[in-house]
């Protein structure tokens, strides 16, 4: 409402209110008589125009100005540390806003606060703000859960393209028991993985970090791969290697269902 906080006034320690301080919404100062206790006047900064206050009430006044008054604190402090540890949501459990999916949009689509996969091949692309929906160095991860026979992936440094599996950059593997060998976590056909670590019908976390020419796959914060690129692929003609771009969800084939929920990218130095 008012971009100056309260401060206590001279009775209590604090500097004197200045009438500029206690000025009201629509530009004017109000008046607190002289039977107003002191400790009514921290409500003028949020409009309130007191009068006839009795002690009894104007104590009521005051834990409920403190009480807005910390509330407020908290909020900063919670801003303080979301930004401090820098994961910024780009799905808002609601709607499919920020991405743009390509040959069969239909394929995805969100139910109980995840973005449901079940349909023709088809991608998901992120097409948001953050960043300008442009990676390089960063953190991107999701809560994720598999249903029997199912296989999906999340691209990074890709790029939107109407039809066909993504050219640019890399697929980290979204499959426990498809018949793909590849399994979660791998980056795939550059370096795979053939374990299995979570089951099907289970919520696990998957997050990817892209640092240099590293890329590192955790599941339920476990590292199970860590690639490096090397320079045969870095420094090749070829697009599937680590170099910037968007990140996507991957709508594999009509037999498929995967969730995504919770998903968050931090953008790394």
């Amino acid at each position: 409402m008012y971009g100056r906080k309260f401060c206590p006034n001279s009775d209590y320690g604090g500097k004197p209110l200045s009438k500029r301080f206690l000025r009201l919404a629509n530009g004017t100062t109000p008046h607190f008589p002289a039977s107003v206790n002191r400790h009514s006047v921290a409500l003028g900064r949020y409009g309130l125009l007191l009068k006839n206050i009795s002690m009894k009430n104007n104590m009521l006044f005051l834990a409920a100005a403190l009480f807005v008054f910390g509330c407020n604190t908290n909020k900063s402090t919670n801003k303080a540390a979301k930004a401090e540890d820098g994961w910024i949501s780009i799905f808002d459990g609601k709607t499919l806003n920020g991405w743009k999916a390509v040959e069969n949009p239909a394929t995805f689509s969100v139910a109980d606060g995840a973005i449901m996969v079940h349909g023709p091949r088809a991608h998901l692309f992120y097409d948001g703000a953050v960043n300008n929906h442009d990676f390089k160095n960063f953190d991107w991860k999701a809560t994720v859960k598999t249903m029997p026979g199912a296989n999906s992936g999340m691209f990074i440094h890709t790029a939107y393209q109407n039809t066909g599996w993504p050219g640019k950059g890399y697929e980290i593997q979204v499959n426990q028991t498809h018949t793909d060998w590849r399994k979660t976590g791998s980056v795939y056909a550059m370096q795979d993985v053939k374990e299995t670590y979570v089951k099907d019908g289970d919520w696990y976390t998957e997050q990817i970090t892209v640092q240099g020419n590293k890329v590192t796959i955790r599941i339920n914060d476990k590292i199970i791969n860590e690639y490096a690129e090397p320079d045969s692929v870095s420094q090749s003609n070829s697009r599937k290697k680590l170099s910037s771009g968007t990140v996507a969800l991957q709508g594999h084939d009509p037999k498929s269902i995967v969730y995504f929920k919770d998903i968050m990218i931090r953008p790394l130095p």
